[in-house]
Formats: structure tokens, C-alpha cells, sequence
């Protein structure tokens, strides 16, 4: 039987709030299966219901929830996807085919309708010309989560072709929409003349960048929610190319050559039934780089009768031409068995220490730096909520540098009153670090610039063994939601608010590399959502520099440009309504959150639509390109912000 953990795992896979609509065909089910309401009863009841009715025999409080009514907004095809491509496949595994579609029915209020997939697959959005992938390193291009092995986020012209006087005049030439899915959360990649886009419900997608159109589908075993990073690869026989590296739910790593689809290798990183890989992969000189988190347990550890906890964060080294593993490194020590709780729970520890982000390479020093999430259960780790330095060749670790100690933390483990005995006595703030490290040199002197949950900005050194060298405090801190990535365009960084849990989230600062200070701050702007349920103002999501602007996606759904010399908005586009596809897919944008905006040109690039835990769902890509003549009030605008 399914620990009443499974449906808090839910929870993160859909969101609180609205659906993607019902697909095409869809009939209302007046009366629900009884088989479906069964398997409700026994894996989701206790969370669901709590919510509506906290008297209820065996509900659980203070925990944040999806309640049963808010389910109903959801499709059938989006809560089964959830169940067989999302997080909570691990946990549904011993379900059946009937029992995952019962479920679903029954959770939705509503039965399948036509099968949505079957627009992607038709010939209408096939590319006619299908062009060689030629070398990335040849033409314009945005590889991987943060556009090199540095993390930087930053487009120069001569590979974006935009600057911020350019930006009036962007329009929407396409949109891409993603099947079955209530979330569009990885980021783009654009390498070799193709645009390069996975999603959650499994498939990778080549597409023309100028059009939208399909060159091939590569379908992995799980859902992918990482931007993919495009390396050169040689197999056994000696035939050269170019391949995507990626990742996916079940912790699979996966090389396919770009050109065909054609699966290369796949190697599953970590068997532990909680792990993820939600990070983008990084690749250097033969070697890809894989991070592992494990939310799946961070949601399950404060349950009653909880083994709490056993999975340990850690980053994998790959030979890229085979997927052989070269090294692996775990972030916190060897997990052993700690005492009893007093009714008998199993207890071990230490665990935790997930890394959600991608790698950084240090090319000159031979280093690879992650960041790390909290820790799950005692005893505490100085490796958590911290940058780890690991040898590129064998993983050592050369230095740690911890910013937040003693951060145990699982949901449903109330401050000193846990229903789980076995979680920590004392809980953390549940700060760790969602984005990756950013290499920068400035002026001959090198950081490693990174935003922290906790609202504060840091600065090391990492010829000092990660030396904090500022710190600087731009939000009060939130232990929902992430702080998913800064951009540097030189001597300025710029870094979103999302204090999710603040009564002030969102809004955007302006430092100073060399000391931190605060260059400019501008303020939340008005929610585009309105007053729709699960509306934030939240500005988390990873940032993307141009020359003379900086570019954010917000949770409101809003896409805004901001000039880098004060913050005036140069130009923004709200992404909240439905969008006709060049896939014939149905799709609506959303929240906009971990996945970034990209440039590359003169096009941009983002996808919307957060739906999980947080954020209002969506299921699109949009395509951005330059019109001849800008809108005259648009131009106005962009002259009296100069």
C-alpha cells in the first residue's frame, strides 16, 4: 500500500489552482467509479480531505494541500500524466493502467476525451526542409540552462542581434504548446540552427527556431523538466556528432544525437526511489555532469510511520560518448540508522542536500561547483545550504562553503511538534539554494555570485576556498518558492524578489559586482493575473541580460524588460490566455518561474506556466520575433524611459 505521502507528491505535480481546460471531446462524469474513488480513499484521501474538513478521521493538519474541490479544475489527461510521467510515478508504481485512470477520472470530475497527443504526431507540423544540425560553435546559440559553462545568463549582440532599442518592436510569431501537462517549466536551448525543448510529459522536441516546426520527438522515461546542453560526442564505431544531454524524474540521464533523435545511451544516476533530476546537465572535455535532488522525500519525511529519511544528494561525472560513470559525489555523509521514534519508526540520517540546479565549470581551475539544498533529517551537515568545490577529474571535494547551518527540514514537521517522531527537534528556515553559482571576472578578480531563499545575495572567492567576500540582503526570504538564478552583464548582477510568503513578494535589484551594493530597485509591478486564484507577484525566476536590459519572467505570467541602466520596464507581454499553436495542441500560459527567458538572433525565447505546489499552470512556448515598425505608443514609452 501507498504511504499517505503519495498524495503530497501530487501536490507538486499539479497545480493549486486552475487547469488547462477540459481537452476536446472531454465528457463530464456525474457519477465517479467506484474503483477510482477506492484508490482515492487509500493514496490521496488523507491529504485532500484534511484540507475541507479537518475534523475528518485521519486527516493531517498544516499541510499544504490541493483540496478535493480544487482537483476537479483539472483534466483527466493532466492527473494521469502525473501519475505515470511526473513525480508521482515512483509513488503510483504499483497501481495499475485501470487503477491510474480510475483515479485520475475520479479525481478530475471528468472522463478522457480525445487523445491530445495525437495533434503532435501528425504530419501538419513536420518540418519539409530537414536541415543538417551543424556545429554549435559556429553560429548563434544559447546552450544549456545558463548560456555557458559559467552560468552567466548574459546574450551578447553578436549572438542575440537584440538590445534594449530593439525591444518595442518584438511581437509574438509563434507558440508551441505541450500536451497532457500542467506545468511548462524547462528552459529552451537553442545550439547548431535548432531550437532544442522538453517537457513534462516525457518528450524532447527539434524545432525550426523561426517557425515552430517539428524536425523529431524523442520520448524518455519519465518527464523532463531540464533545459537540455548540446556536446560533441564519439561513439564506439568512431562516428562523430553532436548530442543533447538531459535528465529526467527517474533520475535517467540520456544522451541523443541531435540531428536524428536516436538514442545514444541513458543511465540511471541514483536508485533511490526519491530521486530527480531537475537541474540542468553540464558537459566539459568528454565528461557530463549530472545533479541529483530529492524532493519526492523532503515531502514525505514529517508523514507519521515515515522512515525518515535515506536519500542523499550527489553529482554524477559520465563519459559523454558512453554514459559510463567516472565518479560520484554525495553531498552529505554516509546515511546510517539513528534512533528509534517513540512509537517505532525507523529513523536514519543524515540525508538531504539536493542540488536543483546545473553545475558551473571552472575551466582554468578544474573545478566543478554546485549548490545544495537543505538537509532532511539530523544529523545536521556543513555541506548543506552551501557551494561545494569537486575536482573535475575524480570528484574530491576541494572546499565547502556553508552560508546557512543546522537547515533540517521536511514538510508536515511542525516546529517541535512533528507527527513523524523522527523529524529534526529543531527546524530550519528551509533556505537552500535553487540556483547555481555564477563564475564571473571582474576586472582581472573572479566571484561566485549567487542568490539565496533567504533573500540574501552572496559573493565568494574562489581562489580563497569560497571566501565570502559581500553579502547583500534584497528580500526578506521565503521558505516556499525558489530563487532560481541571477544574470551578469558585466560590472552590474540582477536578481528577482520572490518572498512567496511575504506579504510584499516580487520586484527587482540592481548590484554591484564589486561590493554588492544596490545600483537600483524596482518595486513589484501590478499582477497581470489579477485576482485570479494562485496570483503572485513573485519575481523568483532566473534572469537573462542583453546589451542595456535585463529580462524576467514573473509568477503573474508577466514577461517584462527592464532597461539595465535604471529599471525603467521597456516592454512587457502578458501570457495569460490561451494561444493558437503551430502543433494544434491546446495551450495557455501561466506563471513563469524557473525556466528563464532566452535570446538568440533576434529572437526570444520562454516558456509559461508553473503549475505545481505553486504557480498557475500553463503549457506553452513562445516565440518572439522583430516586426518592422514598432506600435508609436510603444515607441513612446521606450523614449521617455531613456
Amino acid at each position: 500500500m501507498l504511504s499517505r505521502g503519495v498524495c503530497l507528491i501530487v501536490l507538486a505535480t499539479l497545480s493549486l489552482f486552475a487547469t488547462l481546460g477540459v481537452p476536446p471531446g472531454a465528457a463530464e462524469v456525474p457519477q465517479q467509479p467506484a474503483a477510482g474513488e477506492a484508490v482515492f480513499q487509500r493514496i490521496c484521501a488523507a491529504c485532500h480531505l484534511s484540507i475541507m474538513d479537518p475534523e475528518a478521521a485521519g486527516a493531517v493538519p498544516g499541510i499544504r494541500a490541493v483540496p478535493r474541490e480544487l482537483l476537479r479544475q483539472f483534466s483527466a489527461e493532466a492527473v494521469l500524466n502525473a501519475l505515470t510521467n511526473g513525480k508521482m510515478q515512483a509513488q503510483a508504481s504499483s497501481l495499475s493502467d485501470a487503477e491510474r485512470h480510475a483515479v485520475a477520472e475520479y479525481a478530475s470530475g471528468r472522463g478522457f476525451g480525445a487523445p491530445v497527443l495525437a495533434a503532435e504526431s501528425a504530419a501538419t507540423n513536420l518540418c519539409t526542409d530537414q536541415l543538417l544540425m551543424s556545429d554549435p560553435r559556429g553560429r548563434p546559440s544559447w546552450n544549456g540552462w545558463g548560456n555557458g559553462p559559467t552560468n552567466g545568463r548574459f546574450q551578447p549582440w553578436r549572438a542575440g542581434k537584440l538590445t534594449a532599442a530593439d525591444l518595442p518592436r518584438l511581437q509574438l510569431k509563434w507558440a508551441f504548446g505541450y500536451a497532457n501537462v500542467s506545468s511548462a517549466r524547462p528552459q529552451p536551448t537553442i545550439a547548431g540552427g535548432r531550437l532544442f525543448a522538453a517537457s513534462e510529459n516525457g518528450n524532447v522536441y527539434a524545432l525550426n527556431p523561426q517557425t515552430g516546426c517539428r524536425y523529431w520527438t524523442f520520448k524518455a522515461q519519465a518527464g523532463v523538466p531540464t533545459a537540455v546542453v548540446v556536446g560533441p560526442y564519439r561513439d564506439a564505431a568512431g562516428t562523430r556528432g553532436f548530442a543533447l544531454y538531459f535528465g529526467d524524474r527517474k533520475a535517467n540521464a540520456y544522451a541523443v544525437d541531435a540531428q536524428t533523435g536516436r538514442q545514444l545511451w541513458i543511465r540511471k544516476v541514483d536508485e533511490h526511489a526519491s530521486a530527480a533530476i531537475t537541474g540542468s546537465l553540464a558537459v566539459d572535455d568528454g565528461r557530463v555532469f549530472v545533479p541529483v535532488q530529492g524532493l519526492n522525500e523532503e515531502g514525505r519525511g514529517g508523514f507519521a510511520g515515515y522512515p525518515c529519511c535515506t536519500f542523499r544528494g550527489s553529482v554524477s561525472a559520465l563519459d559523454a560518448a558512453t554514459g559510463v560513470v567516472i565518479w560520484k559525489t554525495y553531498t552529505v555523509g554516509e546515511n546510517l540508522p539513528r534512533e528509534p521514534g517513540k512509537d517505532g519508526t525507523p529513523a536514519y540520517g543524515p540525508a538531504g542536500g539536493g542540488i536543483w540546479s546545473t553545475p558551473t565549470i571552472d575551466v582554468r581551475r578544474r573545478l566543478v561547483y554546485v549548490a545544495t539544498g537543505n538537509g532532511y533529517a539530523e544529523p545536521a551537515q556543513p555541506t548543506t545550504d552551501a557551494v561545494i568545490a569537486l575536482d573535475i577529474y575524480t570528484g574530491t571535494v576541494k572546499w565547502v562553503r556553508q552560508v546557512t547551518a543546522d537547515d533540517d527540514w521536511s514538510l508536515g514537521c511542525q516546529q517541535n511538534k512533528g507527527l513523524n517522531p523522527t523529524c529534526p527537534a529543531t527546524l530550519g528556515p528551509d533556505f537552500d539554494f535553487s540556483a547555481p553559482p555564477v563564475l564571473t571576472t571582474l576586472r582581472g578578480r573572479e566571484l561566485l555570485l549567487l542568490p539565496q531563499k533567504s533573500g540574501i545575495a552572496w559573493a565568494l572567492d574562489p581562489a580563497r576556498n569560497g571566501a565570502i567576500v559581500w553579502q547583500y540582503r534584497f528580500g526578506q526570504g521565503s521558505g516556499l518558492g525558489g530563487q532560481w538564478g541571477v544574470a551578469i552583464d558585466g560590472e552590474r548582477a540582477y536578481v528577482g524578489v520572490a518572498d512567496l510568503l511575504t506579504q510584499t513578494p516580487g520586484g527587482l535589484r540592481a548590484l554591484a559586482v564589486s561590493d554588492g551594493h544596490l545600483l537600483w530597485t524596482m518595486p513589484p509591478q501590478p499582477k497581470l493575473c489579477g485576482t485570479a486564484a494562485g496570483c503572485s507577484a513573485g519575481q523568483g525566476g532566473p534572469l537573462t541580460a542583453i546589451p542595456g536590459a535585463v529580462l524576467n519572467g514573473a509568477m503573474d505570467g508577466g514577461l517584462r524588460a527592464y532597461s539595465s541602466k535604471d529599471g525603467a520596464i521597456l516592454w512587457s507581454f502578458d501570457t495569460n490566455r490561451e494561444f493558437n499553436t503551430v502543433n494544434g495542441v491546446k495551450a495557455n500560459g501561466g506563471s513563469i518561474d524557473s525556466a528563464g527567458p532566452i535570446v538568440v538572433d533576434g529572437m526570444l525565447y520562454v516558456s509559461s506556466g508553473a503549475g505545481g505546489l505553486i504557480g498557475r499552470p500553463g503549457n506553452v512556448l513562445l516565440a518572439f520575433g522583430l516586426s518592422e515598425k514598432a506600435p508609436p505608443a510603444v515607441r513612446s514609452t521606450y523614449r521617455s524611459s531613456q
